[in-house]
């Protein structure tokens, strides 16, 4: 039951993740569809946003990234997300490619109002199997550190500001303090969310673009429950969803958790193109379950801090007392089988409708191989037909 104390000051936050099915260098659609999970986003009452790596670009981009033009044409999808409507009196963190000091970087912009308040540079670089992110893009290596960045000056005009913070810092808002992780983050030995969490961050963000690997799901959400289940916290996270026009299918499940436990799950294999998952939380929730933890809290007493960007905006009202909370639910996982169906199935209509062929032309000679390819094919027409059924545009 909250207190009296705790409605009256707000401590009741809403927040947004989503899954988005961006093709690569497609930047109008990109942007519409960034425009969309913020709309849906803010009609479910979040006052934040989070969306996958590189949204605006595409993940998959590849050789592309050396070229200026991709680095332009992001800039101007942001001056539009800056100049929407819809983006006002909601904190926006969305993905793109950011060249500062002749270096290029995967960043977080994260905006409200007009205003750039950050630029998060990616600090460890997935770049192992089909990742190779090292030919692209730098890791951030000082860690704790801020530089100023200077806007291009299409960015300036609309935003009045000549240079924004950039590096590794959190933002300090009226009620929290929210900190960013990008994708392979998560996966490394000593995770950005460990310090951050002893220093005082109380809701963790991670964009990612993490393809399917069979069973790959069960590691997904392990790491994240386990890490709040060590440190308290909300963590949420984003993902791509679908073939972005490369060999790989990304399976979104995005997701929000609390303390050790899954509040939203998003589907793993879905044809529609915008996926938006909202759940609102406690933080007293977060701040009692880290006063039981007494080693958290010694090490939290001589941990080096982070530059805490300020910003002037809560995630709470100030009356929240009647505000129902996301309750924990059980995280509901795909049969092997069931993935090997689904995940290729959902992959081929992608790259059926990305490639704007009539049909696919299925040989048959009887074997296994002819056989299985078959049965993959029955499973994506029925993907498709489940789709139109319930009404989706995408399929």
């Amino acid at each position: 039951v909250k207190s009296q104390v705790g409605g009256i000051m707000g401590r009741t936050v809403t927040v947004a993740t989503c899954a988005l099915n961006q093709w690569a260098l497609d930047f109008d659609g990109n942007l519409e569809r960034i425009l969309k999970s913020i709309e849906i986003a803010k009609c479910k009452g979040a006052r934040y946003r989070l969306g996958p790596e590189l949204e605006i670009c595409g993940y998959g981009c590849s050789d592309h990234y050396f070229e200026s033009d991709t680095l332009l044409h992001s800039f101007q999808a942001l001056a539009k997300l800056l100049e929407s409507s819809v983006t006002q009196d909601i904190i926006c963190d969305v993905g793109m490619p950011v060249m500062h000091r002749n270096v290029r970087y995967n960043c977080r912009v994260i905006f409200l109002n007009k205003k750039i308040l950050l630029i998060r540079p990616k600090m460890a670089l997935a770049n192992t199997g089909n990742y190779r992110e090292m030919r692209w893009f730098t890791p951030w290596n000082r860690s704790r550190q801020v530089e100023d960045y200077f806007l291009p000056r299409m960015i300036q005009a609309i935003t009045n500001q000549e240079s924004v913070p950039f590096g590794d810092a959190v933002l300090a808002t009226l009620d929290t303090c929210i900190g960013s992780e990008i994708c392979e983050e998560l996966w490394t030995p000593n995770s950005p969310h460990i310090e951050m969490g002893i220093d005082g961050v109380e809701i963790f963000t991670n964009s990612s673009a993490s393809h399917h690997v069979l069973r790959k799901a069960h590691m997904r959400v392990d790491l994240v429950n386990s890490a709040m289940t060590k440190n308290g916290g909300i963590y949420i996270l984003a993902n791509q969803k679908g073939c972005d026009g490369d060999r790989l299918y990304y399976d979104g499940c995005a997701m929000i958790c609390m303390n050790g436990a899954t509040v939203a799950q998003g589907l793993q294999f879905s044809l529609d193109d915008v996926e938006v998952l909202v759940a609102t939380l406690d933080l007293e929730d977060v701040r009692s379950y880290r006063a039981e933890i007494s080693s958290r809290n010694f090490a939290a007493s001589k941990v080096t801090p982070y530059f805490r960007v300020k910003v002037s905006f809560a995630l709470s009202c100030s009356d929240d007392i009647n505000t129902p909370t996301s309750e924990p639910i059980q995280w509901r996982y795909h049969s092997p089988e069931e993935e090997i169906s689904l995940g290729p199935a959902c992959w081929l209509w992608d790259y059926l409708r990305r490639s704007r062929q009539g049909g696919f032309l299925l040989p048959l000679s009887g074997g296994v191989d002819s056989s299985a390819t078959a049965c993959i094919v029955y499973s994506m027409c029925l993907q498709v037909c489940s789709a139109v059924w319930n009404g989706s545009k995408c399929a």
